[in-house]
């Protein structure tokens, strides 16, 4: 089991970003889809803030692969970051997983789609992740040290730079721009994910 720090943030410019996180020397390690499924029963996971998770990663280009992961109880950190205890495993056929799970009597609560490039260095990951309608944000994981690395070579104000859930950026975005955020691609009913733009 291994403990998770985060932040996340919105990125205005996703291209300028990008261009800093490569001048640093940031390796991209994926570009491409992540597909996450949510599974419950009867509410009881989310009634006490855990999530059981079944995560597809298909890049752009090459074979992808499906991961399962529980999270525990989300807290913050002394020093101000997101953190939870994570246990993650490669599956070798999702299909077969979510159907074993449902077997189990767990049902999927939420979808999220969203395209993604992944930017590694030293031990911090920077996640730039365009969802379906939503603003482009940025996942900062990692030690201390190295989070706070990447922000500053993001150029993202450190106070932009928050412990938030997803729901709490979706909120805002509602509240700013009038328009419901949009999380699972189905959710789109035909219009363009903003990832066509990326």
């Amino acid at each position: 089991m291994a403990s998770e720090l985060e932040l996340k943030a919105v990125v205005p410019n996703p291209a300028a970003a990008r261009q800093a996180l490569r001048a640093a020397g940031a390796e991209r390690t994926f570009q491409g889809m992540i597909r996450d499924r949510r599974l419950d029963r009867e509410g009881g996971l989310t009634a006490s803030d855990l999530v059981l998770r079944l995560r597809e990663w298909t890049p752009s280009a090459g074979a992808g692969q499906a991961v399962l992961g529980w999270k525990g109880p989300t807290s913050v950190s002394p020093g101000g970051y997101k953190q939870r205890e994570e246990i993650e495993c490669a599956v070798a056929d999702g299909t077969a997983v979510l159907a074993l799970l449902e077997a189990l009597g767990y049902g999927v609560v939420q979808t999220i789609d969203r395209y993604v490039e992944v930017y590694r260095l030293a031990d911090g990951m920077a996640r730039l992740e365009w969802y379906p309608r939503l603003d482009v944000l940025v996942e900062i994981e990692g030690p201390p040290a190295d989070i706070e690395r990447l922000i500053a070579v993001t150029g993202l104000p450190r106070s932009a730079c928050v412990p938030d859930p997803l729901a709490a950026f979706a909120a805002r975005y509602e509240a700013r721009t009038g328009r419901p955020a949009v999380l699972s691609e189905a959710g789109l009913k035909g219009e363009p994910p903003s990832w066509s733009a990326a």
